[in-house]
């Protein structure tokens, strides 16, 4: 035993093993530390319809062009003012430290747009061939599993750890060059390209930017967004509408309630043994 009161230190010797503990030692264990309430789930929710509303506008849009109801060269141009419109509400959030912080400049956006646009043109003609050989069905089996890949992985946090994120838009890359192999042109190819980067990278970021800042938008975001795919769906499958529907109020009301629930079971121990968490 310690001739004196222990203390919970290794730099001086108190006559005891290192791993020796008295009785305080767990005074400060807690039991469920994180406990989430029903509100915050369901509004938390929200992130994953609006990734599944983007996918359900970005098929639609896929299945206007293929049956000839939607013209690139319209979709182009839809694309280029909503990118401007999401650039300047991007811009005006993401002024002054922000903007210092990332050391990036208007004109360091501008270069790698035009980069982006003159690689994608430049390189529709191949996007366009380069599953030819493929047959439709392992294309449309392809995109489905792809698309489900970049659900799966998408960064649903608003935090700055990147690393699912390139797997997330690779996967909706890849699944826009397996869809603009079965459209006519190569501009149908452009266009499919440009408006996967738009739905998939660019619409996310503003999103995240939107929620940190912005919290209460999360929930006109994700009625827009859900409002949005319906009525897209509507005009190409009822049953698919259906379908958005039932899983968006699974997604919304049910998952969390379980999830509620489940929390009942569960028994995380936290205390001094855990590894120190800088705050900042």
């Amino acid at each position: 035993m310690p001739r004196h009161k222990w203390q919970k230190v290794l730099y001086k010797d108190q006559g005891v093993p290192d791993n020796y503990v008295d009785e305080t030692f767990l005074g400060e264990l807690k039991n469920k530390v994180t406990t989430y309430k029903l509100p915050y789930v369901i509004l938390e929710s929200g992130v994953v319809t609006q990734q599944i509303s983007s996918i359900c506008l970005f098929v639609v849009l896929f299945i206007y062009m293929e049956q000839d109801l939607l013209s690139p060269e319209s979709l182009l141009y839809m694309n280029a003012a909503l990118s401007l419109l999401g650039y300047v509400a991007y811009d005006s959030i993401d002024r002054g430290q922000d903007r210092k912080e990332s050391g990036r400049s208007r004109w360091d956006d501008v270069k790698s747009t035009a980069i982006f646009v003159a690689f994608s043109y430049g390189l529709s003609p191949i996007l366009k061939t380069l599953t030819d050989t493929i047959s439709t069905d392992t294309i449309y089996a392809m995109t489905v599993f792809m698309l489900l890949g970049n659900l799966l992985f998408h960064d649903y946090v608003t935090t700055e750890t990147r690393a699912r994120r390139p797997v997330s838009l690779n996967a909706s890359i890849f699944a826009s060059v397996c869809l603009a192999s079965r459209l006519p042109s190569t501009l149908h190819a452009f266009a499919t390209v440009t408006v996967a980067m738009q739905l998939f990278a660019l619409w996310p970021e503003l999103r995240r930017k939107l929620k940190v800042h912005f919290p209460g938008t999360q929930i006109p975001l994700t009625v827009s967004s859900a409002l949005a795919a319906l009525c897209a769906l509507i005009s190409v499958s009822h049953v698919g509408a259906i379908i958005f529907i039932l899983i968006h109020l699974a997604i919304t009301f049910l998952v969390p309630v379980c999830l509620i629930r489940l929390q009942l079971f569960k028994n995380n121990i936290h205390g001094p043994w855990d590894e120190a968490v800088i705050q900042h």
